[in-house]
């Protein structure tokens, strides 16, 4: 009989106390896959308000050209 365990939820960096800015490639590409698309909220583990705030970033990002745009 397989032995079943509860995950642990995933606590939201940016609620935390740590801040993403656009200009911050490092941090913004944790963020991104290998294509340059934005992960989803459940391989982050933000919570909504702030996975819509690294979108946004994201977004700026990729318009200064600082990170690869989307193929």
């Amino acid at each position: 009989m397989a032995e079943f365990y509860r995950k642990k939820k995933k606590v939201c960096q940016m609620c935390a106390g740590k801040d993403v800015d656009y200009k911050d490639v490092a941090v913004i590409s944790k963020y991104i896959n290998e294509k340059g698309k934005i992960m989803p909220r459940r391989m982050t583990g933000a919570c909504a308000r702030h996975q819509r705030y690294i979108a946004k970033q994201v977004k700026r990002a990729r318009f200064m050209a600082l990170i690869p745009d989307v193929k």
